[in-house]
C-alpha cells in the first residue's frame, strides 16, 4: 500500500477554497511612489479612500522620503549627546555658576567650623 493517506498532498494546513469569489473582491487601491535623499524609490499601496501621507519612512534606509522625486526631505539633523555640565552651562553664565559656588563654599566652611559632620 505506497501511498495510503496521501489524499490531501500539496494542500497546507488550513487551505481553504480559492479565488475571488470565496474571498470577495480586493478594495480599490492606488500605489504611491516615495523618493528619499539617497534616490531609493519606494512603492507603498493605499486604499483609495485612505488619506495619502505626504512622507513615509524609506524601508531601505530609514531616511524620511517625499512624493516629489526632484526634492526629496533632507536627512534628520541629529543632536550630539550632551552631559549634564553642558545642560546646565546652557541654563547659567559662567558668572552666576561662580556665585552659586562661592556660596556653597561659604556655607560649608561654615558647618565645618561649628562642628557638623560632613561627608
Amino acid at each position: 500500500m505506497a501511498g495510503g493517506g496521501n489524499a490531501i498532498r500539496g494542500s497546507r494546513v488550513g487551505a481553504g477554497p480559492m479565488g475571488e469569489a470565496e474571498r470577495g473582491e480586493a478594495a480599490p487601491r492606488q500605489a504611491v511612489s516615495y523618493f528619499c535623499s539617497n534616490q531609493h524609490r519606494s512603492v507603498v499601496t493605499f486604499s483609495v479612500e485612505a488619506q495619502v501621507p505626504d512622507s513615509w519612512d524609506c524601508p531601505k534606509c530609514g531616511l524620511p522620503a517625499g512624493r516629489d522625486s526632484e526634492n526629496a526631505p533632507p536627512a534628520p539633523k541629529i543632536e550630539p549627546y550632551k552631559t549634564h555640565l553642558a545642560y546646565v552651562k546652557e541654563r547659567r553664565s559662567d558668572q552666576e555658576a561662580q556665585e552659586i559656588l562661592d556660596e556653597a563654599l561659604t556655607l560649608l566652611r561654615s558647618r565645618r567650623k561649628s562642628g557638623d559632620l560632613i561627608f
